[in-house]
């Protein structure tokens, strides 16, 4: 009697978790590098850069009086916004009554906006005030406006430590620019 022998099929790489890393998706922001490593080198305050013109390179779509929008560079979300003084300064109680009331009402219409042109499910509004409490930028203080969806908090950030965004910044920033175009000619 003939032995045969049966030859041990191999198992692909997807089908053995040790292996993940070679099948894993991979996104590459590179540029994300830089500013987490601090090699990114900007002069003055980034936030009161943005201050001088609405455009693609400062990332502001919008100025009133005293309070800007500007978009966040590395975003949690797409349409995600950054609501902030004008002038340099890191404490809320210091701003006059005239700032305060003008960013208030900044804050308000950067919610609109992004209620708007994507209307989200919900949103997160946050400001961290001061480094003990987490500022990335405690000199200059503002407000986080990110728009938020049913689902948008999978596993994904957690596990592959990666974020997905839909959009690019320059997509959202047309967005944005178009419609407080729009609003300010109307």
């Amino acid at each position: 009697m003939k032995k045969t022998t049966k030859t041990k099929k191999k198992k692909s790489p997807k089908s053995d978790l040790r292996n993940i890393s070679l099948v894993k998706n991979v996104l590459f922001k590179p540029a994300r590098y830089k500013y987490i490593r601090k090699q990114e080198v900007v002069k003055g305050c980034v936030f009161c850069n943005s201050s001088k013109e609405i455009s693609m390179e400062t990332l502001c779509v919008y100025k009133s009086d005293f309070s800007m929008i500007v978009l966040n560079k590395f975003p949690y979300n797409s349409g995600h916004l950054l609501v902030l003084p004008q002038g340099h300064g890191g404490d809320l109680l210091k701003l006059s009554s005239d700032q305060y009331a003008d960013l208030m009402a900044t804050l308000k219409l950067a919610c609109q906006a992004v209620t708007d042109i994507y209307a989200p499910a919900a949103f997160n509004l946050g400001m961290n005030h001061g480094s003990s409490a987490g500022a990335g930028i405690p000199e200059h203080l503002h407000f986080h406006v990110i728009p938020r969806w049913a689902g948008d908090l999978n596993f994904f950030p957690l596990i592959a430590q990666t974020k997905v965004v839909i959009e690019t910044l320059e997509q959202t920033y047309q967005n944005y620019l178009g419609y407080f175009n729009n609003r300010v000619s109307s």
